[in-house]
């Protein structure tokens, strides 16, 4: 058995940077494992741009983007499989992964970095009421169809969910020929980037339907039509308010999911983004193993991505040299306004300064972002508008955590007025 310094496990823009990272600080014996055919991931089929603004200061292509760090990669010499599928990993840090050439290989790694990335709600996942003709699709999906592809998935178009993905895909189709009816989404408000709302809804005059859902898909073989009606404050169908539109295809664009199964494996506990519960390191709580990305949560921004990429790499090479320190466990609270935090707890004698991340629940307007250590405030800013869609980030020093008293500190929102 093959025996390596770090295993990364996923080779997007994590998985590469997180590579690059420990690679240059000292980690040589280490390997990417991807299932695709290469580098990069969902960037690959994503040829919008936008990309890099905050990583490079300018705006690319997903392939632009992650051309740099695969050139990176390759420059630096550091080793990757590709076509490679890990099935299994153990608690030991046993992992097994196939490919067509070695067939079913085990290996063992020192510490692991999973970046395996997210996959999409699907139809099934929402109870979607309705036939189930063909002409139901991802937006993912249907990205890859007609970006990588080639293929036009339809004509006459009805989005579901006004996540990211599903805007631009509004947009690229309606670029493409197809005519993108509307899109509807079940909360008050949009759950994609508000630039994303402009440049693909509003430039393009698709009409957005707020507290909308999808009450009914009719069809036999293909999908002929949908029925959308208004949502009540419990998301519950309102009768009377029923829309009848005639589509041939419905791009479902409700969420992703972090993709984590190897870590149920090893029964890892999990937090309330549905990744791994993690420290200021990005280790989870089995021993030399990180996770970073959207296999932890789902970003907005690809760069941030890279940037926890970054921190997973630069954590590992640090546990490999037994230069992280994990004395003094101190739990990350949330106030009600929060949907989450990451990471869930941080270590009093931590040598970093942390970057804390969180969403909120709902739309709010001028709060007081705080972080408290019983009365003692760690930390304050004020944030004029704050929205689901969009991550926040504060960064805290690490000498107000060296000094952190309690064992429970608290981030809260409080308003202004």
């Amino acid at each position: 058995m093959k025996n390596y310094d770090l295993v990364i496990i996923g080779g997007g823009s994590a998985g590469m940077a997180a590579a690059i990272e420990a690679y240059n600080n000292g980690v040589k014996n280490l390997l990417i494992l991807e299932k695709d055919d290469c580098l990069g991931g969902i960037l690959n089929q994503c040829i919008h741009n936008g990309f890099g603004l905050t990583e490079f200061k300018e705006e690319l292509t997903g392939p632009e983007y992650l051309a740099r760090f695969a050139t990176q990669v390759k420059e630096l010499g550091v080793p990757y499989k590709l076509n490679t599928l890990v099935t299994n990993l153990t608690k030991d840090k046993i992992i097994t992964y196939t490919n067509k050439i070695e067939g079913e290989v085990q290996i063992k790694a020192k510490s692991i970095i999973i970046a395996t990335g997210c996959y999409e709600r699907s139809a099934g996942a929402i109870a979607l009421p309705g036939d189930r003709p063909s002409g139901v699709i991802t937006a993912g999906t249907a990205q890859k169809y007609l970006n990588i592809y080639g293929y036009l998935c339809g004509k006459k178009v009805v989005i579901l969910g006004s996540g990211d993905i599903g805007l631009i895909m509004a947009r690229r189709l309606t670029l493409e020929g197809a005519k993108v009816i509307c899109v509807a989404e079940l909360m008050p408000y949009s759950n994609g980037l508000n630039r994303n709302i402009a440049q693909c809804l509003n430039d393009y005059n698709i009409p957005l339907y707020l507290s909308t859902s999808v009450s009914k898909v009719v069809g036999k073989k293909r999908l002929e039509k949908v029925i959308l009606s208004k949502v009540d404050k419990d998301l519950k169908f309102i009768p009377g308010t029923e829309q009848e539109i005639e589509c041939d295809t419905l791009i479902l664009s409700i969420g992703l999911i972090p993709y984590i199964s190897l870590l149920n494996n090893i029964d890892c506990p999990l937090s309330k983004t549905k990744g791994a519960l993690v420290d200021e390191n990005l280790e989870t709580q089995i021993d030399g193993i990180f996770t970073c990305g959207n296999s932890l949560h789902v970003h907005d921004v690809v760069d941030f991505v890279t940037e926890e990429g970054r921190l997973a790499g630069l954590s590992a090479s640090q546990y490999l040299s037994n230069n992280l320190p994990n004395e003094g466990i101190v739990n990350i609270n949330t106030g009600n306004d929060i949907s989450y935090s990451v990471p869930q707890y941080i270590h009093k004698a931590t040598n970093k300064d942390v970057v804390i991340k969180f969403r909120v629940k709902k739309p709010v307007n001028d709060q007081v972002v705080t972080l408290k250590d019983g009365e003692n405030v760690i930390y304050k800013t004020i944030k004029p508008v704050l929205i689901p869609s969009e991550m926040v980030m504060i960064k805290i020093p690490k000498e107000k955590i060296n000094e952190i008293n309690s064992d429970n500190i608290l981030l809260s929102l409080e308003s202004r007025k």
